[in-house]
Parts: C-alpha cells; structure tokens; sequence
C-alpha cells in the first residue's frame, strides 16, 4: 500500500476516507494533513462512514520511472542530414538524402543522434527507427524550427509488409466502414490507428497480435510463484536465467474463462458485461507489465516498478522475454501534413505522425503536428515520456495522442487544438499511464477504449468544451469512449480522472449546471476534483466514487505529488 507516513515507500496510494451525510471533506485537504503528520499513523480517517477508497501509486510513469532527467547525450555521434544532400528551403524532395543519413546512423556503434537544421524538409517516404540508443533532433517546433513536411499518406507511401497482418485480420473479420449518405461502403484502413511517417519499431516484432495462426510465445524465464499488487519484490520458482539489469515482462494470462483470476482483478465483482477477447485468447497475455529487475535475491526478484496484479494459484503469471528497443528520442520537430478533407472514420488515409512501438526508456518532446489524422501512435511499450506535444490544424483528426498496450506512460504538456474523435486516449490493454496538464480545445474527449486498460490516470487537465442541449438541460459527453463489443467495458478498475478544469465556450448560461457525461466506462473509477466557469454535475455509468465537484484541488497534481513524495524519500 502507498500511505503517507514513515510506509511511505510501500507501493501503492490508500485513502480511508470517513463522509459524513451532511460534511464533505476536501480529499486534497486530507493529503495535506497527512503529507505534514509525523505521528507514524499509517491511514488517514475521518471518523464519520466507512469508505476505503483505493488509488494506484502513478508515480512511475516516464522514462527510467521519473527518476532521469532527459538530457543531451554528451557521447552521441552526430550525423547531419545537410551532409547527406538534405538542404532546407530549397522546395526540393529529400527524401533520398534523409533516408541515407537515417540508414548510415543505423550502422553507428554507441549512442548516435540524427540532427535536421532550423527549415522545411520534403519528405515522400517513411523514416524508420529499428535500433536503440538513437535520436532524430531537430531545432524545435516553433516558425524558425525545423519543418518535416510529408505531402502524401501513408496508404500511398508505405510499401512494406509490416501491417499485412492487420491488413489480412481486417478483411477476415469483414471489418467494414458504412456509412451510405455520404457513399462510404469500404473494410477499416490499416492506418486507422497504426503506422506513422516516423515509424519506430524493433525488428520482427508485433506490435499488435491479429491473426492466431500467426502467434509465437515469447521465452519463458521463469514463473513467478508469489507477489502481492503494489510490492517491488517478488518471488520465482527458479531464477537462475535472471540477472541485475534485465528488462523483462510479466505476463498474466486468462486461461480460466470468464472467472478467471486475472478477470476479476481488472475488473472486480462488476455486473457489466465481459467481451470474449478477455477469455478467447487464453495463448495471449492478458495483461503485460514491461520490467526491469533491480536485483536478485535467492529466488527474490525486486522489480523496478509496483506489481499491477496480486500473483498466487489464482492469478498465475510468469517473467517473459521481450523484444524492445532502448533510448530513443524524438524532439524539436514540427511535423506537417497538406489541408484536406477526412473522408470518415476508421478510413483515414495515413496522414499519421509518429508511431512508437516496442520502446522501453524513451522520449518524445517539442514536437508539432499540422493536419494529422493522429498525431502520435503508441503500443507495446514502456516508461516513455511523452512532453509539449502540440496538434493542430483543419483536418478531422481520429486519434490525437494514442496510448495502447503500453505501460507507465507519462504525457505531459499535450494541447490538442485540431478536432478529434479520440483526443487522449487509454487503449488497449494500457497501465498506469499518465496524461498530465493536457489541454483540449475542440469538443475534446477521454477516450477509455476498453480493451482491458486500467489503473491509468487524468491528472490537472483542461477542457474547452461546447455544451449540448437536451431536455434534462446542458451537458457534454467528456469520457466518451469507443472499443469493440468484445473487448468491453470500457475500461477496468481504478482509472482515475484528478482535478479537471472546464471552459463551457457556448452551449449553457452562467447560472445554468452542465452535466459531464460518461455513459459507457467501466467499474471503480475515480472522479476527483472538478471546476471551471459553470456549476457541474457527473453522471459516469457504471457510477465511480466521485468527490470534490465544482471544488479545485489544493494540490493540483496527483502524479507529481505522489513522485514527490516517492522521492523525497
């Protein structure tokens, strides 16, 4: 557990919070007795009804856990475009230029950095990124930094076999967009939410699994026989193919059904309704927690980061191996895209900024993005920091920033300013991920994609919403979510929304109380904190534990209070 005293490097944020029928107290106003007490009292109570409300310990997210700053690396070998024949301004194509100095950094022992002067590229191909220890940098993303324009999408220049398999999965499934008055009739695009112009992968990797037939086990290092959520040890039948510094992933597969183990502790004893992809694939890890060990003891592993997920009989789960890179950057880079129409959802031709995938310790930061179908593609990764990210343009964006199958996740300083159907999303089977200071300016959204996400976190975000009109008064659909039936509901247990503030442009009078919508969640959310320039009201279903609405926090962060406190330690 993560209390607020002399335990206060155990692992996990527990708050015993007493209300009384006629009081409300501040949570905020309880953390800060608590963070000043020195009596060694391991709860905070307020004597009044039992209530036990748990939080997640987010304080891991981003690179190397919060705990390295991101710095220039002073050993780097530098390799710049300009000496390849890449000349900005010069309206020419630079492409070729750019993909040999791109491939000769590839071939570069160490730490090698990729530098792009202050001006505009042309680019008609994708920049790739396959190994670690590798920066692409620009000069920033301001009007005098540098400019990576891309004039066509990825449906046109991407010739490789990397998402066949999806490409295959979509037409196996008769996955289709209709949509007859404006005479869509046509499968998903591939690019709907994968792929990017600047594209980082391991080699023969997945990022997604689609297709059984193509299903490969990752090595197994060892069962793990013993581990409570929330510790940094564990304990393994045989450890003897672990070793101080390895980066590992624990698996929790479901191989029990719909009671299985792992089910219920992502979900809990909810009455909604499980999607088949959690019992259907009991090959599959359910859920994947990326790794490094610290050190070993005997058959004692310390781990880098808290358990997600108790392990015992019930909820088995073992060590895998896990391809990955390590060490990449992305920053100082405006990334452009020419206006033009989206033709509709799930069909969107590939306007698509960066896909990041199979990265451990990495970083994006100052990085624009204009007329993006999505800005930035995350999955199967994790402690990246994600940091001033800006979107923007006319184009219908489907995803501003995407967070799927990865864990500790830290985005922070993101403004979406384009519209969106999903502007911050948890995806997929993400964990304790973090977006941070985030601002939406166009009818933005929290997407909680379903898809077994869970322990994620909102924290001090701002919305700049447009209210909606309807018999019961003005509202606004903020968690709006999306994800196939068979992998709802909309998200697990414990993913929290901390301390948002709310701008109603238009929509509802002064006097007049929006409702905030979330109609299609998942169990055990937490809403924590609310206000802004009108008098709100929640309606989450299923219902979460809500507290201090129309109240701002005292402590405006959640993620940086408790890595405060975790470090300060």
């Amino acid at each position: 557990m993560y209390t607020f005293d002399r335990k206060l490097l155990t692992r996990e944020f527990k708050l015993h919070v007493r209300l009384s029928m006629h009081t409300t107290f501040s949570i905020m106003a309880l953390l800060i007795s608590a963070s000043l007490s020195a009596n060694g009292s391991e709860d905070i109570e307020v004597l009044q009804n039992k209530e036990n409300i748990f939080l997640p310990d987010y304080s891991y997210a981003g690179y190397h856990n919060g705990e390295k700053k991101i710095v220039a690396n002073v050993d780097t070998t530098n390799i710049d475009v300009v000496n390849y024949g890449a000349f900005p301004n010069d309206h020419k194509d630079d492409t070729k230029a750019i993909l040999k100095a791109l491939d000769f950094a590839h071939t570069v022992k160490g730490h090698v950095t990729v530098t792009f002067p202050k001006g505009r590229f042309i680019i008609k191909d994708i920049l790739k990124i396959n190994r670690s220890d590798i920066t692409i940098s620009g000069k920033g993303m301001g009007a005098s930094g540098t400019q990576l324009y891309f004039p066509m999408p990825l449906s046109i220049i991407d010739k490789t076999p990397t998402l066949n398999e999806l490409r295959d999965y979509l037409r196996l499934h008769n996955k289709k967009q209709k949509d007859p008055e404006i005479y869509i009739d046509d499968y998903f695009s591939e690019y709907s939410w994968s792929g990017g112009v600047i594209w980082v992968q391991k080699e023969n990797t997945r990022p997604v699994p689609y297709l059984k037939e193509l299903d490969k086990q990752p090595q197994k290092i060892s069962v793990i026989s013993k581990g409570k959520r929330g510790d940094l040890t564990i304990e393994v039948t045989d450890a003897g193919g672990i070793s101080k510094g390895d980066v590992l992933r624990i698996d929790w597969h479901n191989k029990k059904g719909k009671k299985g183990g792992i089910v219920n502790a992502i979900y809990g004893n909810t009455d909604q309704i499980i999607g088949s992809h959690h019992f259907d694939f009991p090959n599959r890890p359910l859920v994947m927690q990326p790794t490094q060990v610290k050190s070993v003891k005997g058959n004692k592993i310390e781990i880098s980061d808290p358990l997600l997920h108790d392990i015992n009989s019930n909820i088995p789960a073992h060590f895998s191996s896990w391809e990955h890179l390590k060490e990449v950057g992305i920053e100082g880079l405006s990334i452009h895209f020419p206006t033009g129409d989206t033709y509709g959802h799930h069909i969107e031709q590939g306007f698509n900024g960066i896909y990041l995938t199979s990265v451990f310790n990495g970083w994006i930061r100052d990085v624009s993005f204009n007329n993006a179908d999505s800005a930035l593609l995350t999955e199967n990764s994790g402690n990246v920091t994600i940091s001033n990210i800006r979107s923007y343009g006319t184009r219908f964006g489907h995803y501003g920033i995407h967070l799927g199958s990865v864990h500790n996740f830290l985005v922070e300083d993101a403004k979406i300013l384009n519209p969106t159907v999903h502007t911050f999303s948890m995806n997929t089977k993400s964990t304790k991920s973090v977006f941070l200071r985030g601002v939406g300016f166009t009818q933005p959204t929290l997407d909680q994609h379903a898809g077994a996400n869970h322990q994620n976190l909102y924290d001090n975000m701002t919305f700049h919403i447009e209210a909606k009109p309807s018999e019961d008064g003005p509202y606004y659909d903020l968690w709006f979510g999306g994800g196939a039936g068979y992998w709802q509901p909309g998200h697990g247990r414990y993913n929290t929304t901390w301390n948002s503030k709310i701008f109603v442009e238009s929509g509802a009078d002064s006097d007049e109380t929006v409702r905030i919508l979330g109609q299609t969640e998942g169990p055990d959310a937490r809403v924590i904190g609310m206000y802004g320039n009108r008098k709100f009201e929640v309606e989450h279903n299923p219902s979460p534990y809500i507290s201090d609405i129309n109240s701002k926090m005292a402590i405006p962060s959640l993620y940086e209070y408790q890595k405060q406190q975790r470090l300060n330690k």
